[in-house]
């Protein structure tokens, strides 16, 4: 092989070698990442509305318990007045006496008609006739209407859930007697949130459309699982005002439709941010229970015993933060190449 050629090759190769070590370097440099502070989040509804009482009564029947999902205009229970009854017979006896009176009525005006077509009646009795007939049936109609009324109230004894969602409470017990616009069942209709209640000096760190990380079912950290696996969630509000040294805040989050109201769960929420050294999780090296990085100096790569801390996501993947063993700049040895 000539010479030249000899030359121009072995340079290509000492390009790509030096590519190669260039890219198989990860160097480390702080990252901002939020301060995470973990707090209990309450389960609230967006809505609860009462199912209330149309009228006085007594309850008759229960048709919902706690936990019963209902659907809007639906049957919850049964208020019962027994004067209704009573009043509805009345206005019947009254239409009927009426209807009777009209018949008469009608009777004396055609009968006023016919004499003054004869010629044997006067035109005074057919008005005083026409007068009396359409009191009568102005009468009727007024005792119709009010039956009408009574059975609509009678109707209105149905108590009616006034939006879709679950029954939280029925705080009355069937027979007892209720008044118009007494509470029969509380019933949460909204979608479900989380409201979190953190310390005073959290105020002005606690931003809108934050992301913060939702625990699993359970009070303690054992039961709710590590922030790495935790679900997201996004602050939707930040309440203005500070009520006895804390400030409220309300999380949005998917999957919590099957939670109790007021349950709590822990959440996991950015209050500030901190600079820290993470690095790749390939770049560790565990031996006889010591972490180690390889890192590359200019009289070659070295092994520097570390400190991990927690693991941090980023855009680039997640990151293993380091405590002590790194400083800034510092250039890692990466297996493989890849970062």
């Amino acid at each position: 092989m000539p010479r030249g050629i000899s030359f121009v090759c072995l340079t290509a190769l000492t390009l790509l070698s030096s590519a190669a070590s260039a890219a198989a370097e990860y160097v480390v440099r702080p990252i901002a990442v939020p301060d995470m502070k973990a707090v209990f989040g309450q389960v609230e509804s967006r809505r609860v509305v009462p199912a209330r009482a149309r009228i006085g009564g007594s309850l008759r029947e229960i048709k919902v318990s706690e936990g019963t999902q209902v659907k809007e205009g639906e049957v919850v229970a049964i208020v019962v007045d027994d004067k209704l009854a009573l009043e509805l017979n009345a206005a019947n006896a009254k239409i009927e006496a009426l209807n009777a009176q009209q018949e008469n009525a009608r009777a004396e005006f055609e009968r006023a008609q016919q004499l003054l077509a004869r010629g044997a009646g006067t035109q005074v009795r057919l008005d005083q006739a026409r007068m009396q007939l359409d009191v009568v049936v102005n009468q009727v109609a007024a005792a119709q209407a009010e039956k009408t009324v009574i059975e609509q109230r009678a109707r209105e004894g149905e108590v009616l859930a006034p939006a879709d969602g679950r029954v939280l409470t029925v705080p009355i017990t069937l027979g007892s007697v209720v008044l118009p616009g007494e509470e029969i069942a509380r019933i949460a209709s909204g979608r479900y949130y989380l409201r979190l209640s953190l310390p005073e000096r959290h105020a002005t760190e606690i931003k809108q459309d934050a992301l913060v990380r939702i625990g699993q079912r359970g009070l303690s950290p054992a039961a709710s699982g590590n922030i790495a696996e935790a679900r997201p969630g996004r602050v939707a509000k930040v309440y203005p005002e500070i009520t006895n040294g804390r400030v409220i805040a309300d999380v949005d989050v998917d999957g919590i439709g099957d939670y109790f109201v007021n349950e709590r769960t822990l959440v996991w929420i950015p209050v500030a941010q901190r600079s820290v050294l993470a690095v790749p999780p390939q770049v560790i090296v565990t031996r006889h229970g010591i972490d180690y990085v390889r890192v590359i100096t200019d009289d070659g790569p070295i092994e520097i015993a570390v400190i991990l801390g927690e693991t941090i996501g980023t855009d680039d993947g997640s990151r293993i933060e380091v405590l002590t063993g790194l400083r800034d700049g510092d250039r890692i040895s990466l297996p493989g190449g890849k970062p």
